[in-house]
């Protein structure tokens, strides 16, 4: 089938080409569309190269998918052209996240949700989706009452700019400062922008996507996002509270049975998970399991994931891959 990727040239952009290969996607003809100043640049496919043109050309060129990573402006002005001609578009910014009328989906939870006339799907934000992907089989069961989270989130989630600027700090050299500070060899507590509630946007993310995904609004979220001069992959320390008690070999059975977790838990032999480990990986990755010694009923984990893979490209792709699997799109 023919299948765009908006946003082609980005960070993103090119993982989601290399995951669309990997997984072996059905592409008949690849459609990259990037800005303006990208236009007539070459990206390669399956060591063929393909053209990069804008939004309106790739439009004409009539994808039967269509997979958005270029911002949330973009988004809102393109996704429902795109879905106006039957297109199915999978969008990675927050444009259409919390639109009560679009899903939000992580595959392994609530795919099952996708109907044939969701035209325009929201892939939810990279932290969010570590996250519930790993307590979700643990809320069915114990029912989460409450998560404080904090997270430790790469420069790669910034994008290029931010790499090149972490890169040029590292090496003496001066940067361009897409951040406010210098982020190698520091911490900051700063994703977004601050709202009014002293909250920053990624943290409200990660409570109102995070209600939205387990189809709960009763569960409490207080999340704290900071960025670390890590290259690639995010990590969270999770404290959960539940509503039942659990028992941590369960817990430990019940999440290495899930799609798409890894557990690795064996601190005795210094195994965790890691973010340096976790790049290039599209599993979520989940450790340091324990019981909170200050509060009943409440579990404390450490996940870790590649903030571009299933974080992103890999969350969009197998959306997509779920919508050919029931028919919706055909090669």
């Amino acid at each position: 089938m023919k299948v765009a990727v908006f946003g082609a040239t980005g960070l993103v952009g090119s993982v989601m080409l290399k995951v669309l290969d990997e997984m072996n996607f059905p592409v008949s003809e690849l459609i990259p569309i990037a800005s303006e100043r990208s236009v007539g640049k070459e990206v390669t496919f399956k060591g063929k190269p393909y053209k990069v043109v804008n939004a309106q050309t790739g439009l004409g060129m009539k994808p039967a998918l269509a997979i958005f990573s270029a911002g949330g402006d973009a988004s809102k002005e393109w996704a429902p052209k795109f879905a106006e001609i039957g297109c199915y578009v999978v969008d990675n910014s927050s444009a259409w996240r919390m639109d009560p009328t679009k899903k939000l989906v992580v595959p392994e939870i609530n795919a099952c949700e996708l109907a044939p006339e969701d035209r325009i799907i929201a892939n939810p934000n990279c932290s969010t989706i570590q996250m519930v992907l790993a307590l979700a089989p643990l809320h069915r069961k114990y029912q989460i009452k409450r998560i404080v989270v904090s997270t430790y989130q790469s420069v790669s989630g910034t994008g290029a700019k931010a790499l090149k600027q972490m890169s040029a700090e590292r090496s003496g050299q001066e940067a361009d400062m897409v951040y406010p500070y210098p982020i190698d060899m520091n911490c900051l507590p700063h994703i977004d922008v601050f709202t009014e509630s002293g909250y920053t946007k990624e943290e409200l993310k990660m409570i109102n996507e995070t209600r939205k995904i387990l189809g709960d609004d009763t569960i409490n979220v207080s999340p704290t996002t900071v960025r670390v001069p890590v290259k690639g992959g995010h990590s969270e320390a999770v404290n959960v509270e539940f509503a039942n008690d659990y028992d941590l070999d369960e817990v430990r059975d019940i999440l290495s049975k899930t799609e798409g977790v890894v557990v690795q838990d064996d601190p005795a032999n210094k195994v965790y998970p890691m973010p340096l480990y976790a790049e290039g990986k599209n599993e979520v990755f989940v450790g340091r399991l324990r019981r909170d010694l200050s509060h009943p009923n409440t579990l404390n984990m450490w996940i870790v994931a590649d903030n571009l893979r299933k974080g992103a490209a890999t969350n969009a792709v197998q959306i997509a891959m779920y919508l050919l699997k029931q028919g919706f799109i055909k090669a």
